[in-house]
């Protein structure tokens, strides 16, 4: 059973939250944002390769033409392979953990996954960042020497963004599993 819901980034950016339930314990929470605009790329490219046409009438170099090409290829594929994210899921097994991956626009795939015996809590923290308060949902690790403390804070979705209203329902239902995860042991 898969449901998506569209809802706003931090920065007022169209992004669609994909729920799916694989079973009671097991939740995947998507979050895509918008796909790469042909147009706007087409855009900066046609700029830079105008600009370093000009550069080539004016000292008639045929190097600043080859340097503007290989600068706007390789940076392209810099960004597309290393920056430009269009989809942060996580993956929440009540028995196992919780499995975080990034989807790159150039395909890559970027995991990590955190033991459910390390998961202290999921919490909706806040943040001041350029006069504006910010909220992100982050996971609370567990510190091993001392149960009740806290050892390390995990930052999600930190590529897209989304607002409260969205981070309220994937906060939700990490909350249900997590809850399922601490009543099994007394019901056995």
């Amino acid at each position: 059973m898969a449901e998506e819901r569209r809802f706003l980034s931090a920065s007022g950016v169209p992004i669609a939250l994909r729920r799916r339930q694989h079973s009671a314990s097991c939740r995947e929470l998507a979050v895509r944002g918008p796909r790469l605009q042909l147009r706007s790329l087409s855009a900066a490219t046609s700029a830079v390769w105008l600009a370093a046409y000009g550069l080539f009438a004016l000292c008639e170099n045929s190097i600043v033409l080859s340097a503007a090409i290989f600068i706007t290829l390789l940076g392209l594929i810099i960004y597309l392979h290393f920056v430009k994210i269009d989809q942060e899921s996580l993956l929440v097994i009540g028995s196992l953990g919780i499995q975080v991956t990034s989807a790159y626009a150039s395909g890559k795939e970027s995991t990590t996954f955190i033991e459910m015996g390390q998961v202290k809590d999921v919490v909706i923290n806040e943040a001041i960042h350029m006069q504006k308060v910010i909220y992100y949902l982050c996971i609370l690790l567990q510190d091993p020497e001392d149960p009740q403390a806290v050892s390390e804070v995990v930052p999600l979705f930190q590529s897209s963004k989304p607002r409260l209203d969205c981070l309220i329902e994937v906060y939700k239902s990490c909350q249900e599993i997590l809850e399922q995860r601490k009543t099994a042991p007394q019901s056995s």
